[in-house]
């Protein structure tokens, strides 16, 4: 089930307002993007369960001392996932996805984890699970993902949040690296919006089970639209955060946008995690343009 008409008009407003308001202004960009490494870092290293904080990621990143000791797999997990995440800003001016760029940002990714997996599919013998979702066998990875490349390329009319998310779907239930194919799969995510001139998301570890379920679903029926939700929801964020900065208008937490105008806390974090309000999220905190004017939605 493709996205839907209003949510697909609505990416479509934003992407025309995003790309007439970001000329000349690259670097703000770009200090965005910086600031946001952190946490985009630590929600993908959380949904796989890592034990580091958002404080622990940004002190690993900047070389900083830590207040406790930490396993060392888990500080070379963040400082890897970063460094693929910047040579994925380049790669992806450069070329379409394809087979040798995932296996190279996998290398990247897993190098100094285990050398011995780092950078090639899983081969005779390897075989992985997630929960009770049995990968396909290993003989069939790489056959399988030449087939999503092709798929992903070939559907050029397709609506871009569409196309992307059947193929993180197939990606994940192929799961044709030993480790790390979450973090890949989410690389690629931003690598493909990136390809196509769209900003980069964040999927969040408190959206974590949404995520799962979503490729349960997909596994169990072939559904694709709760992962289009999931990536759709992610991109109208990132869109009034850049739209909003872009703009040069004041920013608010929510609460205090909510204290200032009487309105009701919940249901203004409930319009935030629907998108319905162009707030978003920084360090885990709801923010929004102070200048912004509230209309509750009608009840049909």
């Amino acid at each position: 089930m493709a996205v839907t008409r209003p949510v697909k008009n609505r990416i479509n407003t934003h992407q025309k307002e995003y790309q007439r308001l970001k000329k000349g202004k690259e670097s703000l960009l770009t200090i965005i993007e910086e600031a946001e490494l952190p946490e985009s870092v630590y929600n993908s290293n959380a949904i796989e369960n890592s034990t580091l904080t958002l404080k622990e990621t940004e002190k690993i990143l900047l070389e900083m001392e830590l207040s406790r000791d930490v396993n060392l797999r888990e500080v070379f997990e963040a400082k890897d996932l970063a460094r693929v995440s910047e040579y994925v800003k380049t790669k992806a001016k450069e070329q379409e996805i394809n087979k040798e760029t995932i296996l190279l940002l996998h290398q990247m990714l897993i190098t100094n984890i285990d050398d011995r997996i780092a950078g090639r599919f899983r081969v005779k013998g390897e075989y992985v699970r997630v929960g009770s979702h049995i990968a396909p066998a290993p003989e069939q990875v790489e056959r399988m993902i030449e087939s999503t490349l092709l798929e992903y390329i070939s559907a050029l009319n397709s609506f871009a949040v569409d196309r992307i998310a059947k193929f993180h779907l197939d990606f994940e239930i192929i799961h044709p690296f030993c480790d790390g194919n979450g973090r890949i799969g989410r690389l690629l995510i931003n690598f493909q919006l990136r390809r196509l001139n769209l900003p980069p998301v964040i999927i969040r570890n408190k959206e974590k089970q949404d995520y799962y379920q979503a490729l349960d679903e997909y596994r169990r029926s072939k559904k694709t639209n709760p992962m289009e939700k999931i990536i759709s929801l992610a991109l109208l964020e990132s869109f009034h955060k850049r739209v909003t900065y872009l703009k040069g208008e004041e920013i608010v937490r929510l609460s205090e946008y909510a204290k200032q105008h009487k309105l009701t806390a919940p249901a203004l974090l409930n319009a935030a995690k629907r998108q319905n309000i162009p707030a978003f999220r920084e360090k885990g905190v709801w923010k929004i343009s102070k200048s912004f004017k509230y209309k509750p939605r009608k009840k049909n």
